[in-house]
């Protein structure tokens, strides 16, 4: 799909690189199924029925687990009036929008190619964020529509929950009919939990290593069209600090869909799972932004208005021997009676 967003060609690398590994990762597994269960037909028929239940669906799937519904304009008209406006300014196709009735402030885009793609804002987002910072964000899920990431994604996670399902299935069909079973069949059941455990850890690495770097290259890609990196920012903090004190309950429920999400649903006290997370730390992000601001205020030293508004109290503190310390963004309070840096 064409657009203004620019291109990212190491995101489009990635993406062909993981689906050719998946590919050849699950026709392996499907061929490991049918020796070990002996039934072509069967594991064919269930893997087929599921990839295109997902791929076809995953729109629905994904707004009946967030509680999310589509909306009109006139019962979201902030909503639509800022996806409007951001579809024109990137030349692109509109997206239907929903509205999630959930406290978790967070924003996802969904659906398997431009025409059917959903964007859709939790209501604990839409209201925490100022209207600038909204737009930096709904900007950023509008160039994972953009760069097809979201089909790829939605694709790619499908290996990962048969593989889930599969291993699953054989470990409480082991521990609640072990006994009625002979020993040929036990053995075959723990083979199957064994491949598929192991496809799905393969899986889960794979489609990690391309979330985080979709989410970056989403974070510039709408810095850029947005040209305010730190309304992006600001968001990022805001969404991420807030999680923190979103129910474990509410969490749960919403982890599932942690590789769609702006900004993972992750709470506090949860290290390890941040090594493996689908996002990028917070600092990696703002990091990232902070260098966008840079150059978007070096290419318009000349104008200062513009270069202040880019800008946007992104400073970047601490320079020593050419490399950058962490940035931190500047709450409007801080920069009250402060000279930019």
């Amino acid at each position: 799909m064409r657009s203004r967003f620019e291109p990212d060609r190491q995101l489009t690398a990635r993406m062909l690189v993981t689906m050719f590994l998946l590919g050849l990762l699950y026709v392996a597994f499907v061929a490991a199924l049918i020796v070990l269960l002996k039934s072509v037909v069967l594991v064919v028929v269930i893997a087929a029925g599921l990839l295109v239940a997902q791929y076809w669906y995953s729109d629905r799937i994904a707004l009946y687990a967030m509680h999310g519904r589509l909306v009109t304009r006139e019962e979201a008209p902030q909503l639509h009036g800022v996806i409007d406006r951001l579809c024109a300014a990137a030349d692109m196709p509109r997206p239907r929008v929903a509205l999630s009735r959930m406290d978790l402030p967070n924003a996802f885009a969904t659906g398997r190619n431009a025409d059917h793609a959903v964007v859709c804002v939790t209501t604990g987002l839409q209201r925490r964020l100022e209207p600038a910072e909204l737009e930096g964000v709904l900007a950023h899920e509008l160039s994972h529509v953009a760069h097809r990431d979201v089909a790829v994604i939605t694709i790619a996670s499908f290996l990962g929950v048969i593989a889930e399902l599969i291993v699953r299935f054989a470990f409480y069909s082991q521990l609640f009919g072990g006994r009625n079973r002979d020993q040929n069949t036990a053995a075959v059941l723990a083979l199957v939990m064994g491949v598929s455990a192991l496809v799905y850890a393969i899986s889960f690495l794979l489609i990690r290593a391309l979330s985080r770097y979709r989410e970056l290259a989403a974070d510039r890609a709408g810095a850029m069209l947005t040209a305010r990196p730190s309304a992006l920012a600001s968001a990022l903090i805001k969404a991420t600090g807030d999680i923190a004190r979103i129910p474990t309950q509410d969490l749960r429920t919403a982890q599932a869909f942690n590789a769609f999400f702006f900004t993972p649903a992750l709470g506090p006290g949860t290290t390890v799972a941040n090594l493996f997370s689908t996002h990028p730390s917070l600092e990696r992000r703002l990091e990232a932004l902070a260098e966008i601001s840079a150059q978007l205020v070096s290419k318009h030293e000349g104008c200062p208005q513009l270069s202040a508004t880019w800008s946007g109290g992104l400073c970047l503190s601490g320079q020593t021997g050419g490399s950058r310390a962490f940035p931190r963004y500047l709450l409007p309070a801080e920069r009250t009676g402060r000279a930019r840096p």
